[in-house]
């Protein structure tokens, strides 16, 4: 059973008998002790969480809180007979607290997913012979190998062999990389499509799936999360109560010898003070901002990140699978002579390949004849057919080859020859999402400073920075970069940060960020559950929407808080000097009006569930 759960009893429990209790002493003549006695059981049972923190935290030397406040003004209810209403009163905070708990959501589940790249097996060789060991017991300097598909267990140097790795789960990079003889290779990577030995250059512990791991537990727990409104507003208005009623009961019976009469007023002050309106609008105020994110696809985790969202100034961003697509594209075709027989030629020698980038060339057209294939490796590919050869590839097979070519100017190249002469290069690159630079300008519009930090090199990022006007960029970034330079953002210019990734690379910083917000319907479930955020149909527009309903929200909290007080504090001065007293129905009055400043600031609430669409910031 559930903390949530229990509450909910327990508060159903304290009604009913505080509603039982309110009719039989309506309706029958009971004995002072009968109704006391059954409202201090529905008391109890309602609060004695409150009256044990209360205690404990004096002790601790946090005073003045709400617990303390409750207790207090509860008490000096049962002091001057109000038995009904001090029961009420405790029943109606707890019920804002349930609010609260489920505002805040469920915690983070475990990082399920970041687990399932560290394999269980590895092959090491020993004396000549593989045996299959978990990676922890490959020592330092060890051979081991690995074959497709493998998940790489630890990090190393290659020895022999080489592969095409999908290293998107560390860097982020959708392009596969090709590792070959003497290139690093980091444990998380994954071997497409060859068999490799490699010599061991750490341990398991200290493998970058580990440090991963490891940043996402710490950067969690070093995380300060958002003070609860109730706490931070009962440090200024609790004390500042108290002294008044003690000053009520204490110093005018110095003068008038009214003893009795002043600490009864004193205890009704204290009563009354009981910030009930507070304690249930609040919470419903951002439940209210919860629901109105969720309408718009944002799963808003907790009400305290609606709070730091709203005070969010800068954005960075990952790039693949968050700016962009994370799939490859055609972006443009330089021929020397005609577009179309570069991409017909290109496709002759790709038409085999399952790699991204031939897979992008081959949908462009259909390859005319087939060929013999033959790959150079880290290079690019040779195709023999009747009559011709073709080279495919990287500038540098061009160079190896004597084919004098053109440049591009940017982004990943293939550069296509044709018995030794250049037919010309065709540029792939990450697809960027349609609403991405709306995003970013809508962030801007709003006053944040839009950074990106990425895995992806120089040249790529810059043209990404460039055409969606992204203020600053960092490139060639590991996950641990990226929580270091999230880390400066934070501590050299002051700024509050929101982070927004979609890959398991991103786990580590987005716990880092003072919030975490993941692309959801395509990241990874270790993104999705380290985020404070999710956004569910991956839109970066979805950003600015979750910021706009943040700042409304606030706002109509704000407005709760000013709604509350003003009239709390007419009340509160009704019964200092005694006007309240005078009403034979005082005690009712005082309730009534806590209670209709209740409904008013329920109904403000309310409000945060139907936040309109900002018709500029979506423009």
């Amino acid at each position: 059973m559930t903390r949530n759960t229990k509450s909910l009893i327990r508060i159903i429990v304290s009604a009913t008998v505080c509603a039982v209790t309110f009719i039989l002493n309506k309706t029958i003549d009971l004995p002072f002790w009968v109704p006391l006695t059954l409202c201090i059981a529905a008391y109890l049972t309602a609060g004695y969480d409150v009256l044990w923190k209360a205690i404990t935290n004096i002790f601790h030397g946090r005073v003045f809180d709400e617990n303390f406040l409750m207790t207090v003004a509860t008490i000096g209810a049962f002091a001057i007979g109000e038995y009904i209403d001090a029961a009420a009163v405790m029943i109606l905070y707890q019920t804002g607290e349930l609010f609260q708990r489920y505002a805040v959501g469920k915690s983070r589940k475990n990082i399920a997913s970041l687990m399932d790249l560290r394999p269980e097996e590895a092959t090491v060789l020993r004396n000549g012979e593989e045996i299959h060991v978990h990676p922890s017991e490959i020592s330092l300097g060890e051979l081991f190998t690995v074959k497709a598909g493998d998940k790489i267990p630890l990090d190393g140097t290659v020895v022999s062999g080489e592969c095409n790795a999908d290293t998107s789960a560390i860097t982020g990079e959708s392009l596969p990389k090709h590792i070959a003889v003497d290139d690093n290779i980091y444990a998380g990577y994954i071997d497409t499509d060859g068999a490799m030995t490699i010599r061991s250059t750490g341990t398991y512990d200290n493998s970058t799936v580990a440090k991963i791991l490891d940043l996402v537990e710490n950067a969690t727990s070093q995380k300060a999360p958002a003070e609860n409104f109730i706490t931070k507003f009962s440090k200024y208005y609790t004390p500042i109560v108290v002294i008044l009623a003690l000053l009520i009961g204490i110093v005018p019976p110095i003068f008038d010898n009214m003893w009795v009469n002043w600490i009864k007023r004193a205890m009704m002050f204290l009563f009354v003070s009981c910030p009930c309106a507070l304690v249930i609008s609040v919470p419903m105020g951002f439940f209210g901002g919860i629901a109105a994110a969720s309408k718009r696809g944002i799963l808003v985790k907790g009400s305290n990140y609606l709070e730091i969202l709203s005070k969010v100034n800068t954005v960075a961003f990952d790039k693949t699978g968050t700016l962009t697509k994370g799939n490859f594209e055609v972006t443009y075709v330089y021929p020397e002579e005609n577009r179309q027989q570069v991409l017909q030629t290109a496709a002759i020698a790709e038409q085999y390949s399952n790699h991204p980038i031939a897979l992008s060339v081959c949908k462009q057209v259909v390859a005319p004849q087939s060929a013999e294939i033959t790959e150079i490796a880290g290079k690019g590919l040779k195709a023999q057919t009747d009559k011709d050869t073709i080279l495919c590839g990287n500038a540098q097979l061009m160079y190896d080859n004597d084919v004098q070519i053109v440049l591009s100017e940017g982004g990943t190249t293939v550069y296509v020859a044709k018995n030794g002469k250049f037919v010309g290069y065709i540029v792939i690159a990450d697809e960027i999402k349609a609403d991405s630079a709306t995003a970013i300008k809508q962030l801007r519009q709003m006053g944040c400073k839009t950074v990106m930090l990425t895995g992806d090199n120089e040249q790529t990022a810059l043209k990404v920075a460039q055409k969606l006007n992204i203020e600053d960029y960092r490139c060639g970034l590991l996950p641990q970069d990226k929580v270091e330079e999230l880390k400066n953002l934070k501590t050299h210019r002051g700024a509050t940060v929101a982070f927004v990734g979609d890959g398991i690379n991103d786990a580590p910083v987005l716990a880092t960020a003072d919030i975490g917000i993941a692309m959801g319907a395509m990241g990874s479930d270790a993104a999705i559950e380290t985020a404070d955020i999710v956004l569910m149909q991956d839109n970066p527009t979805a950003i600015a929407t979750a910021k706009r309903v943040a700042k409304r929200t606030l706002s109509i909290v704000r407005q709760n808080i000013v709604i509350s007080l003003i009239i709390k504090f007419a009340v509160l001065v009704l019964s200092a000097i005694g006007l309240l007293e005078r009403v034979s129905a005082g005690m009712i009055i005082a309730i009534l009006a806590d209670v209709g400043v209740c409904i008013l600031a329920i109904l403000n609430s309310m409000r945060a569930m139907f936040i309109k669409k900002d018709k500029k910031s979506a423009a």
